[in-house]
């Protein structure tokens, strides 16, 4: 008989100190702490068959503290289970230790973490930007940055005013045409 995310919990929770779990809509949460993480990472992995990380993102909590979190989205192949894990990063600690060892995805995941939220991933391999051009000054996933960016004064870099979006290219046209024809990056130039 195949386990259950309860039995994996349990599991968790006899080992590691687990500050919160939530359930809802059949997903499970556990809020655990951040210097745990990559112990209770390897854990999953390795003891309890969570060999996939589907996901890492980070959340600003704009007007709290701890101000951030990280938050891992786990998946157990043989026995189709999700599991979720969050961590909380105060404004004054953003490090959190990498997972990168542990799934080779964390890679690309964390660095995105680092280039929208500014929060660093401790040992990580190469934790340089990855949408963003090196030495931007910003984290614009987070809350308080502005709806319309930032100015930016360096023209062979980027725009020096604001993105010139409507109408443009990469903007979809509202229409009742299929996908592929309000699909932005098939439209000519007009």
């Amino acid at each position: 008989m195949a386990a259950s995310v309860s039995t994996h919990v349990s599991a968790i929770q006899a080992k590691f100190k687990v500050l919160q779990k939530t359930e809802f809509r059949g997903e499970t949460t556990l809020y655990v702490e951040r210097t745990e993480i990559k112990d209770l990472a390897r854990f999953c992995r390795d003891t309890l068959g969570f060999a996939f990380l589907v996901d890492l993102s980070g959340v600003d909590n704009f007007g709290q503290e701890p101000r951030f979190e990280v938050v891992y989205e786990l998946y157990h192949f043989e026995q189709g289970l999700h599991l979720r894990l969050k961590i909380s990063v105060s404004e004054d600690e953003l490090e959190v230790p990498t997972v990168s060892d542990i799934w080779a995805t964390a890679d690309w995941h964390e660095r995105e973490a680092y280039d929208m939220y500014g929060i660093k991933f401790a040992g990580h391999p190469d934790l340089t930007r990855i949408l963003m051009w090196e030495g931007y000054p910003f984290y614009p996933l987070r809350k308080d940055f502005p709806l319309a960016g930032r100015p930016s004064e360096m023209p062979d870099v980027a725009f020096s005013k604001a993105a010139p979006l409507a109408g443009g290219p990469f903007v979809t046209v509202p229409s009742s045409a299929t996908t592929k024809d309000r699909e932005p990056r098939s439209r000519e130039i007009e």
